[in-house]
Formats: C-alpha cells, sequence, structure tokens
C-alpha cells in the first residue's frame, strides 16, 4: 500500500500554493485518478461556477423548458436534445422510482 505525504502543489490560473493533502491523494489513487489537481480550491469553485473567462468545459448550464409529462416551466442543467422528453423535478423523480420499482 502507497503511504502518501501532503505535497504543495501551485495553481494553474492564480500560481497560488495549495496543499494536495495525503487524504486526497489517497482519494485520487483509490479512484484511479492519473493527474494531480491544477487548481487551488478557491478557483476550481469558481471554475465550476462558470464565473471563470478561461476557455474550456463551460460551467454548469441552466435551460428553460417545459416538462413533457406535466407541462411546468422548468429548469434543467443542461441543454435538451430535441425530441427527447424533458421533465422537471418533481416528474423526473416519479419516473425514476416507478422504473427502479418495474425493473
Amino acid at each position: 500500500m502507497a503511504e502518501f505525504q501532503d505535497r504543495v502543489l501551485k495553481c494553474v490560473d492564480c500560481d497560488a500554493d495549495f496543499v494536495f493533502t495525503s487524504g486526497e491523494q489517497q482519494f485520487y489513487h483509490d479512484k484511479n485518478f492519473r493527474n494531480e489537481p491544477k487548481r487551488c480550491k478557491a478557483c476550481k469553485n469558481k471554475r465550476q461556477s462558470g464565473a471563470g473567462e478561461r476557455s474550456g468545459p463551460p460551467g454548469r448550464v441552466e435551460t428553460s423548458a417545459i416538462c413533457s409529462q406535466c407541462g411546468r416551466d422548468t429548469t434543467v442543467p443542461f441543454r435538451p436534445t430535441q425530441g427527447r422528453p424533458v421533465f422537471c423535478r418533481e416528474c423526473f423523480q416519479s419516473r425514476r422510482t416507478t422504473g427502479a420499482a418495474a425493473g
């Protein structure tokens, strides 16, 4: 079993030093993640919230839609694909629970 020690890494966005803890390293090892983190927690959070102006994967998308089942206005965390149904949270949850019971 590998023995991990805290390591100091440099953030690619703000050049600040941050600690890659032994616990985080163990987690990365257990999940078979091959790359170390590149950003400090503040820059990672900023990037995930979509506030970053750099190119790359966009932050979370919120799209307005109408539920295919109940007809209510809703927002979904993706861009809907044409021809595929879109469900509000309540209809989605009820379909998941009935689908799991039937499957």
